[in-house]
């Protein structure tokens, strides 16, 4: 319980720096939001009424004050007072006082993250409206990645220095050298256009990696040096240089993609209104699985190569245990903590919103609504996005250090 409890504290901490942080990063910026939303032509009044409504005629320190007042959930607010800038309205905040007072009184509620600037709607609202998009996406490409990455690197560990190996460190390589702005774009261009209609796939290289495969299930297929796996890699690399102008007879037509290149978690049906719309989700998730699952199959790769050298496994091997449950149980479950911070990382980085990935994608979430909230300067839309990432960054940190102590027994919790 105590650990908790530090726990606890130390998440606490850390999100009253991200608050204060973001407020005096934001408020702190040069130029006047209300001005950019009203324009250079409105007159004075209006613009004092403006900045009155949204507290900006208040100095620095005491907006921060209110706007930590309004985060918390134990807060003071004036009971009767409907002119006091601190009234507790119950239009806008949802709580109970639990401590009676004709003025000032502490009241029980949940964190209040103002209005939008623009739309004048509750930031609590329109952040409401799209993360569950961003944690849809999030969650599938997260646990496609784990499962994918584990099964690829658990390979690679178990055919260290051969074939699979090179070939799961080329891709993964390849997938962590690649930007996600650019990966969506690729996967935009052949995904949704290049292969909307059909898909062509090259015979000969698609031949070439066949008979590899069927060779190196057999008993010759041991007896192939290691560099007989980059010869047939560089046969592969030339087959499909030479599909570059190559005549129709040289490809497998298959079926296309069907897929758009723009699209959010749910359609609008004119018969049956709104549905959700799975196929949508296709591309996206295709692209935030690059990067996470090449970072997976390293980190498991090097773990299990690791956990295999420990003594407690050869203890095992010794008291006769199969080498399927000695992988599987012993070394694979010991080798997860690495995995599990860097999947806990990009989880919550994905549930920071892909921004670019969102955006090429016309994906409706929290990305895509921070993108615009910064185009257009409505701040609080800004500052809730950030401190709602901030708070699943803490969240997520706190689940990982119990799931250490759950999946390695050597972690204690004291």
């Amino acid at each position: 319980m105590r650990w908790l409890l530090g726990k606890i504290g130390y998440g606490i901490t850390v999100l009253i720096g991200v608050v204060t942080v973001v407020f005096f990063l934001f408020n702190l910026t040069p130029g006047d939001p209300v001005r950019s939303l009203v324009g250079d032509n409105a007159s004075e009044e209006m613009v004092q009424n403006i900045r009155r409504k949204l507290d900006l005629d208040l100095p620095l320190g005491q907006r921060y004050l209110y706007y930590l007042n309004d985060l918390s959930p134990i807060a003071i607010y004036h009971a009767s007072d409907s002119t006091h800038r601190l009234y507790f309205d119950p239009k806008v905040y949802h709580g109970a006082k639990i401590w009676p007072s004709n003025g000032m009184a502490l009241y029980l509620k949940s964190p209040y993250l103002k209005r939008s600037f623009l739309s004048d709607k509750s930031v609590s609202t329109l952040l409401g409206e799209v993360m569950p998009g961003t944690i849809l996406l999030a969650v599938t490409s997260i646990l496609l990645s784990l499962f994918i990455g584990l099964g690829m690197g658990l390979i690679a560990a178990l055919n260290k220095d051969g074939f699979y190996d090179q070939l799961m460190l080329l891709v993964s390589a390849l997938g962590m050298a690649g930007p996600s702005f650019f990966v969506a774009m690729l996967v935009a261009y052949f995904g949704a256009i290049r292969w909307r209609e059909a898909i062509e796939i090259p015979w000969l290289p698609l031949l070439f990696v066949v008979i590899w495969l069927a060779v190196s299930m057999t008993k010759w297929g041991k007896t192939i040096p290691t560099h007989g796996g980059r010869v047939m890699m560089g046969l592969v690399g030339a087959a499909l240089v030479a599909t570059w102008g190559a005549p129709e007879w040289y490809f497998w037509h298959l079926p296309g993609t069907g897929l758009q290149m723009t699209g959010s978690m749910t359609s609008v049906n004119v018969w049956e209104g709104e549905y959700l719309d799975v196929k949508n989700m296709i591309l996206p998730m295709i692209t935030l699985m690059v990067r996470p699952l090449s970072v997976i199959v390293q980190l498991t790769r090097s773990s299990i190569l690791d956990v295999l050298q420990q003594d407690f496994i050869r203890t095992a091997r010794a008291k006769g245990l199969s080498e399927r449950r000695v992988i599987l149980v012993h070394g694979l479950r010991n080798a997860l903590n690495p995995v599990i911070t860097a999947v806990s990382g990009w989880f919550a980085s994905l549930l920071a919103g892909a921004v670019f990935v969102e955006f090429v994608f016309g994906w409706k979430g929290l990305g895509q609504q921070m993108f615009n909230a910064i185009e257009s300067r409505d701040l609080p839309v800004v500052m809730g996005g950030v401190i709602t990432i901030g708070f699943a960054f803490v969240i997520i940190s706190l689940l990982v250090d119990l799931l250490y102590a759950w999946i390695d027994p050597r972690v204690k919790m004291n």
